[in-house]
């Protein structure tokens, strides 16, 4: 469902215009029809490519073509609002967007890659009951610029646009996106499609489609659609292995249950050339993470090209929950290894700034609830 929304009045922002719609735009705004491909391309090149805001600097354009441009277009990106580094160096920025509303995004240094985390919704309307972005409401869906704008803020902190003139350097600080932060992407299915094509177009960020993930929680009649449209990897937000443990953890299981996903999941890695599905298992003690859970889960993905991400519970106040034992965990693992399945267990990044999976929300919405009071929401 799609939350409308009032856009602002005034110059467009040429932020979040696919290539069709910068062209439409342009052309709208007087640049002659003949003109309008190689404009959208040295445009678009400044933009994605140079990360240039300012048009006075677009300096193989025309003075008359720089001015027609500042004086009908913005160049607008979310507003970072706070920035926190955890002593492991993941960085979480509170973002804001038109309206004052606010998202978080989260960058996750590696030894081999750096991982950018964003939002696709202000809110969620999802409850899954073991996540606390699943306790702020849904407020709407971001725009296309809002959601590529937060890979633009990103690359702004990490210093990490090229230099016209300065040797090409080909290390990636920012290399791989997921869609993973606050929202169900598959319910802002446009926005995110036309985001991820402008993250993935060569001349500009560049990020090759095996570097972006897609996480959903079961969205089935958008999953085909994901693999045919935007084509990247796919993660799903599993967490159990029966219906009726399922059913509490991530509620959408209620309409599309673990057999109707599965048979969906079946047809994604052939219909967009992925490898292999990412399940995603946030280990609860004494809910999920049982030996039998582990056998149910690797008999039930049978068939389906898969590798399991074990993700120990991060709590939050109120949280209902509490994480697996660590020996717990690494049984679970041993089972679906020994099954065939790559099983890695995540190390949990950010936890001392409410960074890590599951404990991403707005700060203006960190009313905390009683855990009696999410547990009854929960119907726990």
């Amino acid at each position: 469902m799609t939350i409308p929304r009032k856009l602002p009045e005034g110059p467009v922002n040429l932020v979040g215009l696919t290539r069709p719609a910068l062209l439409e735009a342009l052309i709208a705004a007087g640049t002659p029809e003949k003109q309008g491909k190689m404009r959208v391309n040295q445009v678009w090149q400044w933009l994605y490519h140079w990360g240039v805001r300012d048009f006075a600097k677009m300096t193989n354009l025309s003075k008359d073509y720089r001015a027609l441009l500042a004086d009908n277009f913005v160049i607008d990106l979310p507003e970072i609002v706070s920035k926190q580094v955890s002593s492991d160096g993941t960085r979480k920025y509170l973002v804001r967007i038109a309206g004052g509303h606010e998202v978080e995004v989260v960058y996750i240094p590696e030894t081999d890659r750096g991982t950018l985390c964003i939002s696709s919704q202000v809110g969620c309307t999802l409850t899954c009951s073991f996540c606390h972005t699943g306790t702020q409401k849904l407020v709407r869906n971001l725009t296309p610029g809002e959601i590529v704008g937060q890979v633009m803020l990103a690359r702004d902190d990490l210093g990490e646009w090229p230099v016209p003139g300065a040797p090409r350097d080909e290390t990636r600080l920012l290399s791989n996106v997921v869609l993973m932060g606050m929202g169900e992407p598959l319910y802002n299915f446009d926005n995110v499609r036309d985001a991820m094509k402008i993250a993935m177009d060569p001349e500009g960020i560049s990020l090759s489609r095996r570097r972006i993930t897609l996480s959903t929680s079961g969205v089935v009649p958008e999953i085909a659609r994901a693999a045919e449209e935007i084509g990247c990897l796919l993660a799903v937000s599993f967490h159990a292995t029966t219906d009726e443990v399922r059913d509490k953890l991530v509620p959408i299981n209620k309409r599309w249950n673990i057999e109707t996903l599965l048979n969906t999941l079946r047809d994604y890695p052939r219909l967009s050339n992925s490898e292999r599905i990412t399940f995603e298992y946030v280990m609860l003690k004494d809910v999920n993470d049982s030996d039998a859970d582990a056998r149910r889960l690797v008999k039930l993905i049978s068939g389906i090209p898969a590798k399991i991400n074990l993700i120990p519970f991060n709590e939050w106040p109120g949280a209902p929950y509490q994480r697996s034992d660590q020996d717990r965990i690494k049984a679970f693992a041993d089972v679906v290894y020994k099954a065939g399945y790559a099983s890695p267990i995540r190390t949990p990044r950010g936890e001392d700034i409410m960074a890590a999976c599951g404990q991403l929300k707005s700060a203006t919405e960190r009313a905390r609830k009683s855990r009696k009071d999410i547990a009854q929401e929960a119907g726990l």
